[in-house]
């Protein structure tokens, strides 16, 4: 068992990798009731297409996260009444890069956590639970053609991207989702949910030795297939936008919109990833947040409300930044939004004056998001799949300097820029 210890925090990890592969990490937290666990696979829904032993395999949209629906369903019943039991909320998300099960509790944590390695270990797929659970899906589906902030976030993802799986919604829709048969769950199944593939996190007041232990002693006791070599295979995508602009008309009672930037270079892992992301969310900040000027200029003006906000979103082979909410005048926030970039680009003296305040606030927040649990568990995961270490994240907001933020506003071209409005 590796100790791993964060001085500026103040925290101590516990790891070990399985025989297995599985990758196990417990963080103790004395003084925490709650104890939360994720159980995550590096498999998300962009895994389409993707080389397994040497067969090259094919899968229609929308199946990871259809096989994260089914993993809920055992032979002998609905593991959610098994949580229950033992006084555990589960739930399960899954995203374009993973998918996570999880649980939070404050009482029978080891047995939680058994339950949880137990029923991702044990998938029950047939041709009639399958079936049922594409109606099911299929409503979900639906429901979010409807949902405006859903249409106008993936409108602006398929204005960027031209070939990237990125672009495809989660869920897949209900022309793909029909296409999916039992025998693709299993083979997407086995092949990414192999231990080697995945790891559990678990956070809380509990003692590192008897909880990696007691897993350790679960794995020994299942048989599992050979680890597979795993290949996934993803289109080049251009560096043109796929269109500059997705309009879409649904009932809202006030336009929305989003504006975004595709990024042309990816790739990064390990602390050149954090510091991008962090880089990019501090000059977000600076240029866009509510103790800005630009922001209580757009307020007064009155083209934007509490809706507002930025984003930026980077994993290994995609990333992007998004900035928008509702407004009465969508073209008019645009241009401001254009103006306010080049403005920064060709005079970066208010910059100075931004940078350390907008660093501290920064600072802060993280310092309090590395207090909740939930948190933790997931970014951890997130960022060990990029080779990157959640607690470095602080140390790297630390070094970042103006020129890394002058550097990264250069690379907010507005002649790239994509938009996406959904209106009435």
């Amino acid at each position: 068992m590796e100790k791993m210890t964060f001085q500026q925090v103040n925290e101590v990890i516990y790891k070990k990798v399985l025989d297995n592969g599985l990758e196990v990490y417990v963080l103790p937290k004395k003084g925490f009731r709650k104890a939360y666990a994720t159980f995550t696979t590096k498999y998300g829904s962009i895994d389409l297409s993707f080389i397994s032993n040497g067969e090259k395999i094919e899968v229609p949209e929308g199946i990871a996260h259809f096989l994260e629906h089914k993993m809920f369903e055992e032979e002998e019943g609905d593991v959610f009444n098994t949580f229950a039991i033992h006084g555990a909320q589960a739930n399960a998300f899954t995203s374009f890069d993973r998918t996570a099960y999880l649980f939070s509790s404050t009482t029978d944590i080891q047995e939680n956590i058994e339950t949880l390695i137990d029923f991702v270990q044990n998938p029950y797929f047939t041709d009639e639970n399958v079936e049922k659970e594409k109606g099911i899906i299929a409503q979900e589906i639906q429901m979010y053609q409807d949902n405006p902030d859903w249409q106008l976030y993936f409108g602006l993802i398929k204005s960027l991207y031209q070939k990237h799986p990125v672009q495809i919604d989660i869920a897949g829709t209900v022309d793909s989702i029909y296409k999916i048969t039992k025998e693709q769950l299993y083979q997407c199944y086995n092949t990414f949910y192999h231990p080697s593939n995945m790891v559990l996190f678990i956070v809380g007041n509990i003692e590192p030795e008897e909880t990696i232990n007691r897993v350790e002693n679960n794995q020994k006791n299942k048989t599992f297939q050979k680890k597979p070599m795993i290949e996934r295979i993803y289109p080049a995508e251009p560096k043109e936008n796929n269109q500059n602009l997705k309009e879409q008309k649904l009932a809202v009672a006030i336009p929305k919109v989003l504006v975004g930037f595709k990024d042309l270079s990816v790739g990064l892992t390990g602390k050149e990833f954090i510091k991008r992301e962090l880089a990019t969310a501090l000059l977000l900040e600076m240029l866009f947040g509510q103790s800005s000027i630009f922001f209580e200029e757009l307020t007064t003006k009155g083209l934007i409300d509490n809706s507002f906000s930025f984003e930026y979103q980077i994993e290994n082979n995609y990333a992007f930044t998004l900035i928008g909410g509702n407004s009465i005048n969508p073209e008019q926030l645009i241009n401001e939004l254009k103006e306010e970039i080049l403005k920064h680009q060709t005079d970066q003296t208010s910059l100075k004056e931004l940078f350390e305040r907008s660093k501290r606030k920064k600072i802060g927040e993280l310092l309090k998001k590395l207090n909740y649990p939930e948190y933790i568990a997931n970014q951890f995961t997130r960022y060990l799949f990029n080779k990157a270490n959640l607690f470095d994240i602080l140390p790297t907001m630390e070094e970042i300097t103006l020129m890394d933020i002058q550097d990264r506003l250069q690379e907010f071209d507005p002649n790239r820029i994509a938009i996406s409005i959904v209106r009435s």
